[in-house]
């Protein structure tokens, strides 16, 4: 298989496994949603959904949470991990917005990409996923499979964002970005895939000898 035709098949296998895929944090609306991707930088989506049902009870609008003290929201957020700079992040970005924005969450990747802890990734997951502005967030486990699945050469993220767009139709990134992410998580895991017998079943396909 040629390189457009990886990606062809690619896609009709994440589809047929997770054709309905389902954005996994929990959210009220889009300044919680913003904030629920803040808090799942190196953490796991359900210990994201345990810890933040809890901080929105205290504060679900910027308003609320830019009167909270930073050491009143670490202490919320600390099985997170990385509690310090994310406490730090989610209040000034929470009084930015009160600011400047009347408490609404900015809706270009210039702007979002201003707001303290939000990078590339978090803005083109607010994009694609609560703006329905086409984006494809490239994460750990999209860059990996694009690298095992030969659609990138994986030099940076950057490089296997740009190679992934130009890959798959623009209506598609949102709904591939979220099955390539369970499809990683469930059957190409960083470990398996390794040798023929352990090939889920993309790779085994990718990697078959003529």
């Amino acid at each position: 298989m040629n390189k457009l035709q990886r990606a062809k098949f690619v896609e009709e296998r994440l589809e047929a496994a997770f054709p309905h895929p389902e954005i996994p944090l929990d959210s009220l609306d889009d300044y919680t949603f913003l904030t629920a991707v803040m808090l799942s930088a190196q953490c796991t989506d359900k210990r994201v959904n345990e810890v933040s049902p809890k901080l929105f009870a205290v504060a679900d609008t910027p308003e609320k949470m830019a009167k909270l003290s930073e050491s009143e929201i670490r202490e919320i957020i600390k099985p997170c991990g990385l509690s310090n700079s994310k406490a730090r992040n989610i209040l000034q970005t929470a009084k930015i917005l009160r600011d400047k924005y009347s408490g609404k969450v900015p809706r270009t990747f210039e702007e979002l990409e201003a707001l303290p802890g939000v990078g590339h990734k978090t803005a083109s997951v607010m994009m694609v996923q609560a703006f329905g502005t086409p984006a494809f967030p490239v994460d750990t486990h999209i860059h990996r499979l694009a690298k095992r699945w030969k659609l990138s050469d994986g030099s940076s993220v950057e490089q296997t964002e740009k190679d992934l767009k130009k890959l798959f139709p623009k209506e598609k990134w949102g709904a591939l970005h979220l099955q390539f992410i369970y499809y990683g998580r469930t059957f190409c895991k960083a470990h398996t895939c390794k040798t023929p017998e352990t090939m889920c079943e993309i790779c085994a396909a990718i990697n078959a000898k003529k």
